[in-house]
């Protein structure tokens, strides 16, 4: 069924053109516009008054006049086409199919923008997933229905550290499907075949569906990448009850596009030009992850942001934090000594972590090796910080050992191969390997049974 249609806009404005307003239109809906060749493109109204509406075109304005174009409200918002082939399939940051393959065969069609979810239909997130990373699943837990973005920076090994979750990402003790949605906004060419070639190669391809929308794309498909991406995840998990995992790269692309939107729109600026509702529109975002009742399936969030200057201060990260379940922090100075992942140790943290390890879970001293590890990194901060002020000569025996253990931590715990997945059981031994160079009387967060069990087994203090 047709919309109402009219004749003429009333100006153009770079990727914005104004027309007058139909009856019934609002926010969000999708608007085709005609040239007047006939050529149609569409666009998303982005703000209204009495008379008029500005929509914003998915794509250039060029070629478009302002007596002779057709603009037709089509009364939708937007919407994506899902369906049983969406597994394997790469699409645009609209949601149309980019990889050669005929679209979508199914006549289920559902809007972008998602539907609100009651919070008394959410479970709480439980169960352990596996990324066979140590410095991940050993100290900051991901748990399923959870949201832990990744802080990085420009030029840290975020994108590789992506790939290598998307390959090993697995729920142990279950039966079910378990699928990755990938979404990459404001992405070069490059880093997008990077991400191609690594899935295609490993094998994960056709369990994997990938959203890209490149670095040339227009600003308003980085701002519906990621809402096409979360509903082919929902509608993955909740009427086709499989595990999803959903990784958003990089939300800081994201965040450009929606000040860039907000500049052309006429609003206020709030703090570093972002518009004063960012946390709003990034909860809309991060929030559509969870588990909820009636539905076996879950959606995990895995977000990565570049922090402009490494500023974890800046509002992209600061605002993520406080919507999300944790944090994962890449480290410069430890990428710069070789370390990967270069996963800083104290910053990073999972907010759920101790509601999905433990026996049935993980191992039964998980919890307590974490702690440990914890409290003797973070005495290491503190004796390299006295090291560099009286020398490392002048320190005591004590705190030589756990200058030892620090560089152990981080060569043998932190770093591991770009291949190589870690089962947890692997990375808790890691760890009490470890925990071995230190002093017996520092151990005071594991308990003694844990250590007579696992400290002296073989190999342990190896």
């Amino acid at each position: 069924m047709r919309g109402i249609e009219y004749r003429g806009l009333s100006r153009i404005e770079g990727p914005v053109v104004v027309t007058e307003r139909s009856r019934g239109v609002g926010f969000n809906e999708v608007v085709a516009v005609y040239d007047r060749a006939g050529a149609r493109r569409l666009g998303r109204v982005i703000d209204l008054d009495s008379s008029y509406a500005a929509v914003q075109i998915f794509g250039a304005t060029s070629g478009l006049s302002a007596s002779d174009s057709r603009v037709e409200f089509l009364g939708k918002p937007m919407e994506l086409r899902v369906g049983p082939g969406l597994l394997g399939r790469i699409f645009n940051g609209l949601g149309e199919a980019i990889d050669g393959y005929a679209p979508i065969f199914s006549s289920t069609c559902l809007d972008v923008n998602g539907l609100p979810m009651n919070p008394y239909a959410r479970t709480y997130p439980r169960d352990f997933i596996q990324t066979g990373i140590s410095a991940i699943d050993g100290m900051n837990t991901l748990i399923r229905g959870q949201k832990l973005p990744i802080f990085s920076g420009n030029g840290l090994p975020h994108n590789r550290l992506a790939a290598q979750i998307v390959r090993q990402a697995k729920i142990l003790n279950a039966d079910e499907s378990f699928v990755i949605v990938f979404c990459a906004m404001g992405v070069k060419y490059d880093v997008a075949r990077f991400f191609l070639d690594d899935f295609e190669h490993s094998g994960v391809l056709a369990n994997v569906v990938m959203f890209l929308s490149l670095a040339d794309s227009p600003s308003l498909e980085r701002l519906i990448a990621p809402r096409a991406a979360l509903t082919a995840a929902e509608y993955l998990a909740y009427q086709r009850n499989m595990h999803v995992l959903v990784v958003m790269i990089d939300m800081t692309n994201y965040c450009e596009a929606l000040r860039e939107v907000s500049s052309i729109r006429g609003e206020v600026p709030s703090r570093k030009g972002y518009p004063g509702y960012l946390y709003s529109d990034l909860a809309s975002l991060y929030e559509r992850a969870g588990k909820v009742q009636g539905s076996s399936g879950s959606i995990t969030q895995i977000p990565i942001l570049t922090m402009p200057n490494d500023d974890i201060s800046h509002p992209i990260p600061d605002l993520s934090g406080y919507i999300t379940e944790g944090q994962i922090v890449l480290d410069r100075e430890l990428a710069q000594k070789g370390v990967y992942p270069p996963v800083a140790g104290l910053p990073s943290l999972s907010r759920l972590m101790k509601d999905g390890i433990g026996p049935g879970m993980t191992r039964e001293d998980h919890k307590d090796v974490s702690s440990q590890l914890f409290a003797a990194y973070s005495k290491v901060k503190s004796v390299r910080n006295l090291a560099s002020i009286i020398g490392e000569e002048e320190l005591s025996e004590t705190d030589k050992l756990y200058l030892k253990f620090g560089e152990r931590f981080e060569q043998d715990f932190l770093s591991q191969g770009e291949m190589e997945d870690r089962s947890i059981a692997q990375t808790l031994d890691i760890g009490w390997r470890l925990l071995a160079g230190l002093p017996p009387e520092d151990l005071l967060r594991i308990k003694q049974e844990y250590i007579e069990k696992y400290m002296h087994a073989k190999d342990c203090g190896e």
